[in-house]
């Protein structure tokens, strides 16, 4: 077979198996072992254009009218992670990696081309910001000449819009609407300045490869906000030329199924619609990229929520309480942990369900494979509907016949670190959650010891 007869190869990617689904089959396709194109030396494979050039244009997208997505695989770890971050970004390959999990420490970013494109989201409605966020894109445009992109209702703030020294780098800005846009084949790289929200928010932004995130504590919490703003511009100069540490979050690719019934109707001889007491039902599915947590809960009803949980089409348990948490590694330092559940690190392969103030004394939290797929449903004795959010979003009733199912995502959110993916997790730990914090044992001394 020539080099001209040879099959594409799927690019930029660690020597893992990685599912696809083709017409309909599950097909394993072997990756090649470079991490980009620049690793070889050869071409932008073919079918890497082709996934780069498709538009999502909605958070939320129809699943009949994707005609091509990466599947989940049956094992311990779940679906082989996409390691593009955006149109330049990639994993750096480790040569060394042990059975292919990689060792933390050495994740490390790099780009394809240099980056000249930016994503600046800011928090709305926050005085506090408007400073740090003139000064960021000043430096972003007039220094390092990058096009900057920047949410359309952040430019509408009076405190922007009505400051005329700032009027002439606004109109260098390249705006854009949430749910409406598609801005995920022209923006290399993406800086929050806020509070661990933003980053939810900018996952929420790319419902497939997402490019790489650079998180400055600017809110309350910080946990996911590792970088601190008085030194941004060395910060920013180092990320831009390349070969830092990034934490992959792997996300929950959520798919819900909604029943919607309908009477029959019929038109007699004069025109007039007429109804009957027979129904019809059809299906409207809708798909989510979530970050932290699937929360389903009993909404503004005052009985139990009864819900059931299938794993891998196998019934496991039914949940009867306030709710349950479906979580991330990344999410278990959120309302999963305030429900009682472990804290995991990100680089984990697992999925947490934590009980929300279950009727029983039993229902621990529990972790259970990256590769499973995870179902809910109202159980057909429920006495009330239940309810949906995803990462506090896009709240929704869930009824009879209703689905929710959750695996684990093939598009991770690179996450760029301070330091390490280990240390900046500790460090979160102990700066905002005071984990283990408690005041010393004093010293017993030799002659304490005698009484």
């Amino acid at each position: 077979m020539t080099s001209a007869q040879r099959e594409p190869v799927i690019g930029c990617l660690p020597p893992a198996w990685l599912c696809e689904m083709e017409g309909g089959k599950d097909v394993r396709v072997e990756s090649a072992p470079y991490c980009c194109s620049t690793c070889d030396g050869g071409e932008v494979p073919a079918r890497n254009l082709i996934r780069r050039n498709r538009k999502v244009r909605s958070l939320s997208t129809s699943s009949a009218s994707t005609s091509f997505e990466y599947r989940r695989t049956q094992s311990l770890h779940g679906p082989s992670p996409v390691t593009t971050f955006g149109p330049k970004a990639c994993m750096l390959q480790n040569p060394h990696a042990v059975m292919h999990i990689q060792d933390p420490a050495s994740q490390r970013l790099t780009w394809n081309k240099p980056p000249k494109s930016v994503l600046v989201i800011k928090k709305i409605r926050d005085a506090s910001l408007l400073q740090p966020f003139k000064e960021l894109c000043m430096f972003l445009t007039e220094v390092k000449n990058m096009i900057v992109y920047v949410e359309k209702k952040v430019l509408e703030d009076p405190a922007i819009s009505g400051d005329e020294n700032f009027a002439a780098v606004t109109k260098k800005f390249c705006t854009f609407r949430e749910d409406l846009d598609d801005i995920s084949n022209r923006v290399d790289f993406i800086i929050c300045l806020g509070g661990d929200g933003t980053l939810l928010y900018a996952s929420s932004l790319f419902q497939e490869s997402v490019p790489p995130v650079m998180a400055f504590h600017l809110g309350s919490l910080g946990f996911l906000t590792p970088f601190k703003f008085d030194t941004y511009q060395s910060q920013l100069n180092q990320i831009i030329e390349g070969n830092t540490a990034i934490v992959l979050r792997s996300r929950l690719k959520v798919r819900v199924l909604k029943e919607n019934w309908e009477k029959k109707a019929r038109v007699d001889e004069k025109g007039i619609i007429l109804t009957n007491g027979d129904m019809e039902s059809s299906r409207k599915a809708m798909q989510y990229q979530v970050l932290n947590e699937v929360v389903v809960d009993r909404g503004p009803s005052s009985y139990l929520s009864n819900v059931d949980l299938f794993l891998d089409g196998h019934l496991i348990t039914t949940v009867q309480g306030d709710g349950v948490i479906v979580s991330t590694p990344t999410g278990s330092t959120a309302y999963a942990v305030a429900a009682g559940a472990s804290m995991i690190h990100p680089n984990v392969p697992a999925i947490m369900i934590t009980p929300i103030c279950p009727h029983s004394l039993s229902f621990r939290p529990i972790v259970v494979p990256a590769g499973v797929e995870l179902k809910i449903m109202l159980s057909r004795d429920a006495r009330n509907t239940a309810w949906v959010s995803f990462d506090g979003r896009k709240r929704q009733e869930i009824c009879h016949g209703d689905s929710i199912t959750i695996t684990t995502s093939c598009f991770p959110v690179p996450s760029i670190c301070f330091r390490d993916p280990v240390n900046d997790w500790f460090e979160s730990l102990a700066e905002c959650l005071h984990w283990n914090v408690r005041k010393k044992q004093n010293y017993l001394s030799s002659e304490d010891e005698e009484f």
